[in-house]
């Protein structure tokens, strides 16, 4: 049989007419070229890359070093503003008391005093008049009560009063005085308010 006709016979029997190493050659061709396409890192390109992660870590480690140090900047600003806070409480405190202190010496001289009633009396009220004097250098003000409008902002009501000589809704007694720093209020001056039947009726 000759070369063709042993071809056209592989054919006719539907045998691959292509033998088994060209078909692997076949195969493994693509993949070489494929391979071949890939590129290839140089080592001049690797040694640039570790040196830019080089970098960055060393970027990392110095902001991470500075955010530390931030912190306890913080921290100790926290804490000396929290002391200037506390100092600036006492020396306002230890002010405040130390007008206060010949206050407290004259009521231990009162105590001790074996004058009248009536000495004890006028030792007391020239006490009073001390307290009111510190009180005014500290700029606090009584509230004023007295013939005055009930206001419920300054004043707080104990009870009412039935008068006819005041009018209604006007404070008629002081039980206990207020007291105002400034514009801003330290306590209510507790009152009695007056009933006025001749204007409520009206």
């Amino acid at each position: 049989m000759s070369e063709k006709e042993a071809e056209l016979s592989t054919l006719e029997n539907g045998e691959n007419p292509v033998p088994e190493k060209a078909a692997d050659d076949a195969v493994e061709a693509p993949a070489a070229e494929a391979q071949a396409e890939e590129p290839s890192v140089s080592r001049a390109e690797l040694d640039q890359l570790q040196a830019e992660n080089d970098q960055l870590k060393k970027e990392r480690d110095q902001l991470k070093d500075r955010l530390a140090r931030l912190q306890a900047e913080f921290e100790n600003a926290r804490k000396r503003a929290e002391k200037e806070k506390a100092d600036f409480k006492d020396y306002a405190v230890g002010s405040v008391v130390e007008q206060f202190l010949p206050v407290v010496d004259n009521f231990e001289l009162a105590l001790k005093s074996t004058g009248s009633l009536d000495q004890l009396r006028t030792g007391v009220e020239l006490i009073v008049k001390q307290m009111e004097e510190i009180l005014r250098a500290l700029q606090v003000q009584p509230v004023s009560t007295v013939g005055e409008e009930f206001d419920p902002r300054h004043h707080e009501a104990m009870g009412s009063v039935e008068r006819e000589d005041l009018p209604d809704q006007h404070v008629a007694e002081e039980v206990r005085r207020g007291y105002r720093l400034r514009e801003k209020l330290l306590r209510p001056a507790l009152v009695r308010v007056v009933s006025n039947p001749k204007q409520t009726s009206e």
